[in-house]
């Protein structure tokens, strides 16, 4: 065989095989994921239209760089921008199984919260459309579900990449706080319309994020119930007094009969904390325990009992 046929010989065989690789690469092994509920879940490929319950699970899959992959949220999902103007499938008063359809998506990604669990992982596996459960009542959890979402999109090395940069900011603020003293304090996460308060406690992952950022609970026995009267909250006198909120609705509250007496206010360690990074579970969590520990760390001597 003359040297030129051998070289388009040896061209189309190597087209050939490149078409091979391209047509085995199409058909790649599926997904193999267990959530936090201990399903078994497979998915085809790489889920590229996705439909997020809940902010948390909108902000893990846009912490990813994959805002272009949703394609339906909730009622109430107000980050990142972009998915503001997204079909809503959903919320408080219930979740639309024909709405969540109606945006074809290959993954929904829920938590067991309102109902949304319950109302939609039977009817999406009906269909044959995967559906993630994820919980995160720590924060290694957070850090799991992050990883999780990612091996369902196909961006596991991202995932890792994310994940390991979060551990590393926890493990320069564990350094940072150790040996120091432990304030007790009190975070009012909410307010209801019967007086009484709600409260971070341990066992959640807000309360993880309180102890990392270098406090303690001043209510180290609240148990499942996060709601406290405003007489329990005085009487635990904490060091410092963290306020989920508003500026605004913190000086309302602080300047009320008894609030006003509390030492953590006379002592001016009462501040706002953001409730997008305590109360959403996700990436900025990671923000609001190093904002925390920064605060911490700015407070005069005494700050501790």
């Amino acid at each position: 065989m003359a040297p030129a046929e051998r070289r388009r010989g040896l061209l189309r065989a190597g087209v050939a095989l490149g078409a091979v690789a391209l047509c085995g690469r199409a058909k790649a092994e599926p997904i193999r994921l267990r959530d936090a509920l201990g399903r078994s879940v497979t998915l085809a490929a790489p889920a590229r239209r996705i439909v997020t319950i809940f902010s948390s699970n909108t902000e893990l899959v846009a912490s990813l760089g994959l805002v272009d992959r949703i394609v339906g949220v909730e009622d109430y999902t107000r980050f990142p921008p972009e998915v503001m103007s997204l079909p809503k499938v959903g919320g408080r008063l219930g979740f639309s199984v024909d709405g969540v359809v109606a945006q074809q998506p290959d993954l929904v990604i829920v938590t067991p919260a309102r109902q949304a669990a319950h109302q939609l992982v039977d009817p999406m596996e009906r269909i044959g459309v995967p559906v993630i459960v994820l919980l995160s009542r720590t924060l290694n959890e957070v850090l799991g579900n992050v990883r999780l979402v990612a091996q369902a999109t196909g961006v596991a090395t991202r995932g890792e990449a994310l994940t390991a940069q979060l551990e590393q900011r926890l493990a320069r603020i564990d350094a940072r706080m150790a040996g120091r003293a432990r304030p007790r304090a009190l975070m009012i996460t909410g307010r209801m319309g019967n007086g009484m308060l709600l409260v971070a406690r341990p066992g959640t992952y807000t309360g993880e994020a309180i102890v990392r950022a270098g406090a303690q609970h001043a209510m180290p026995e609240l148990g499942a119930l996060a709601q406290v009267s405003a007489e329990a909250a005085l009487a635990a006198d904490p060091d410092v007094l963290l306020f989920a909120g508003t500026s605004q609705a913190l000086q309302e509250l602080v300047h009320r009969p008894g609030w006003r007496d509390m030492r953590a206010v006379r002592q001016r360690r009462a501040t706002v904390v953001s409730r997008s990074e305590f109360l959403i579970p996700g990436p900025r969590t990671f923000d609001g325990v190093e904002a925390l520990a920064h605060w911490l760390e700015r407070l005069p001597a005494g700050g501790a009992a």
